[in-house]
C-alpha cells in the first residue's frame, strides 16, 4: 500500500473523490486498494480503468475520478482492455454500511433493477423513485437504471465469454430488453461487438468448459487468508446442501427464476467460480450471494491496521493477514441455521440442519456431486408440522420463520441491520450470541461479535485474556468497529488450543 493511501475504510467515498492529489498518488503507485473504489477515466484515450492498472500512467491533467463503473460509462468513457475495470472487486462500502445508497448497491447487484425496475427498488427501500435517485447520483454519480445497465454490460461480457450461448439468449439472460440495446451498450462499453468479444476470449485461453456450467473468475482485494476461509466453509458443511469436493466448497442456491449449485474454489489471486443454473437469468444474483458469502469486497488491510497494533492480536495478525468472514449464499437461511444451532455443537447443529432440509427441501440435479437438496425456504419452515428437534426449540425456530416469510425480519442484501437486529431480539429465546452470529453471517455487520461463544472465549483465553464474555467483550472495545474480524482469529486460536472442552451435558453435571 502506498504512503498516500492510508486507511480507506470509515471516509466517505465522495471525501476519497474530492482528494485528488491522493487519488494521483494511488494511480502513481498503482495501489490496488483502490480499485472498486475509485475509477479512472483518461480524456485523452476515452478509456476508464482501475487506478493500479498497468498501463502507461496518464498525466494528471488527463485524469478525472468516478465512484462508480456507471459514472464513467455515462460520462461516455469505455471500459480498458487490459484491466477490466468493471470486473474489480465491488466497493467495501457497499458491503458494510447499512444506509440507503449501501442497501440500493445491494440490491442493485443482486439483479433487482432488472426484475422490477427502478421504482421496484424504491418501493423496496421505501423511498420515491425521485428521492433514491438522487441520493444514488450524489454519492456514486449514476441512478439506479444507469447503475443496472452498467451491470448487465458486466453479466453480457461474462455470458459471452464463458459460454457458446448464441447472442439473443445471453442478451435476455443479461437483462436486455432487446437484442439491439444489448449490442448498442456491448459497443459503447467494450468497444468491439458481441462477436468480437467471444472470438477475443476464445484466443485468450478461457477456462475449460465443465459441461453445463458458467465458469468465471471472482476477483477480491489481497492479502486475503485463503485456508481459513474454505476450511470453515468445508467444516460447517451440512450433507445435503453443502459439500466440500475435489477442492472446491460446493452449495445448492434458490434463486428467483429456480435453483442453482455453485462450486467456489480458490486460485491464484481469484476464486473460481462454476455456476450451474436452472435459467441464467439468475447469473447476476448468483455472482453476488457468492461473493457475499465469501466476504470478496471486503478492505482486508484496515482491519489488520487495527489488529497488528493491538497487543492481543497483534502476532495472530501478523501471521494470518487478510482474514474474511465466512457468510452464507442466503441470509433466511443461515439465520434459521443458527437458532437451530442453539446450544448444540457445530456437530450436530449439522446433522439437525440436514434433517431438515431433507423432510421439507426441495430436491435439486446435481450429476457432479452430492447435493440433494435446497434448504427449505421460511414460509416452508413456518407451515411445517413437526420440525425434527425438540419441541420447545421448534417452536422458536417456526417463530423466526413466521417473521422472515412476512418480512417482520429481513436478512437480506437491503435490509437495515438495526431494523433486523430489533426484530430478532423481538422473538423469544433468541439468544444475545445468535443474534450476533445472525448480524456476523448474514447481515454482514463488520463489528458483530459473539463475546459469549465458547470458541471465541477460548481463543482469547489462548491469547492471554480471562475466559469469561465480560472480560473478552473489554478486550474486543479495541477492535472497533472490526470486531467480526477479530472473532475470526479468536476462533483460530482457540482451534489450535490443545484442550478438551467439556461437552453441554458434562458442564450439566458439574453445574
Amino acid at each position: 500500500m502506498s504512503a498516500a493511501a492510508g486507511t480507506l475504510e470509515g471516509m466517505a467515498l465522495i471525501d476519497v473523490l474530492g482528494d485528488r492529489e491522493r487519488l494521483a498518488a494511488a494511480v502513481a503507485g498503482r495501489d490496488a486498494r483502490f480499485d472498486g473504489w475509485v475509477f479512472l477515466a483518461v480524456t485523452s484515450t476515452g478509456i476508464y480503468c482501475r487506478p493500479s492498472c498497468p498501463a502507461a500512467r496518464p498525466k494528471r491533467e488527463h485524469m478525472r475520478f468516478y465512484a462508480s463503473a456507471a459514472a464513467a460509462q455515462e460520462a461516455g468513457y469505455r471500459a480498458c482492455k487490459r484491466c477490466r475495470p468493471d470486473a474489480a472487486p465491488g466497493s467495501p462500502q457497499w458491503d458494510w454500511r447499512s444506509d440507503v445508497t449501501a442497501r440500493a448497491m445491494r440490491l442493485i447487484g443482486e439483479g433487482v433493477v432488472d426484475r422490477e425496475g427502478a421504482s421496484g427498488l424504491a418501493r423496496r427501500l421505501g423511498y420515491s423513485l425521485r428521492q433514491l435517485e438522487r441520493l444514488l447520483i450524489a454519492e456514486v454519480g449514476a441512478g439506479p437504471a444507469a447503475l443496472a445497465r452498467a451491470q448487465r454490460a458486466q453479466c453480457a461480457r461474462v455470458l459471452i465469454e464463458s459460454t457458446d450461448l448464441a447472442m439473443g439468449r445471453v442478451a435476455f439472460a443479461a437483462g436486455f430488453t432487446s437484442v439491439r440495446a444489448f449490442n448498442r451498450v456491448v459497443a459503447e462499453v467494450y468497444a468491439c461487438s458481441p462477436t468480437k468479444l467471444r472470438e477475443r476470449a476464445a484466443r485468450s485461453a478461457p477456462l475449460p468448459d465443465a459441461g453445463g456450467t458458467i465458469g468465471l473468475r471472482l476477483a477480491y482485494r489481497e492479502p486475503f487468508a485463503v485456508s481459513h476461509l474454505f476450511a470453515h466453509l468445508a467444516a460447517s458443511a451440512v450433507p445435503g446442501f453443502e459439500e466440500w469436493r475435489e477442492g472446491a466448497y460446493r452449495c445448492a442456491l434458490s434463486l428467483p427464476h429456480g435453483p442453482a449449485i455453485a462450486a467456489l474454489r480458490p486460485g491464484p489471486g481469484y476464486v473460481e467460480c462454476r455456476l450451474r443454473l436452472a435459467d441464467v437469468r439468475d447469473l447476476t444474483a448468483a455472482v453476488a450471494r457468492c461473493r457475499r458469502a465469501l466476504d470478496l469486497d471486503a478492505d482486508p488491510v484496515a482491519a489488520q491496521e487495527v489488529f497488528e497494533a493491538d497487543a492481543v492480536l497483534g502476532a495472530s495478525a501478523r501471521r494470518t493477514p487478510g482474514m474474511r468472514v465466512p457468510r452464507r449464499v442466503d441470509g433466511a437461511e443461515y439465520a434459521l441455521r443458527a437458532v437451530i444451532g442453539q446450544r448444540l455443537s457445530s456437530t450436530a447443529a449439522a446433522a439437525v440442519c440436514a434433517r431438515v432440509a431433507e423432510r421439507y427441501g426441495e430436491a435439486v440435479d446435481d450429476p457432479e456431486g452430492g447435493l440433494r437438496r435446497r434448504f427449505p425456504s421460511p414460509e416452508r419452515i413456518a407451515e411445517a408440522a413437526a420440525l425434527p428437534m425438540p419441541a420447545s426449540r421448534g417452536r422458536v425456530v417456526r417463530a423466526v420463520a413466521a417473521a422472515l416469510a412476512e418480512g417482520r425480519i429481513d436478512v437480506g442484501p437491503g435490509s437495515d441491520q438495526a431494523a433486523a437486529r430489533a426484530g430478532l431480539v423481538r422473538v423469544p429465546e433468541v439468544e444475545p450470541r445468535t443474534v450476533e452470529m445472525i448480524a456476523m453471517r448474514a447481515l454482514g455487520d463488520p463489528d458483530a461479535f459473539p463475546a459469549a461463544d465458547r470458541g471465541v472465549v477460548a481463543g482469547a483465553a489462548r491469547l492471554g485474556v480471562a475466559a469469561f464474555p465480560s472480560a473478552v467483550a473489554q478486550a474486543a472495545g479495541a477492535w472497533r468497529p472490526w470486531r467480526a474480524y477479530a472473532a475470526q482469529h479468536l476462533w483460530a486460536a482457540g482451534a489450535l488450543s490443545k484442550r478438551r472442552p467439556a461437552t453441554d451435558r458434562q458442564e450439566k453435571v458439574k453445574r
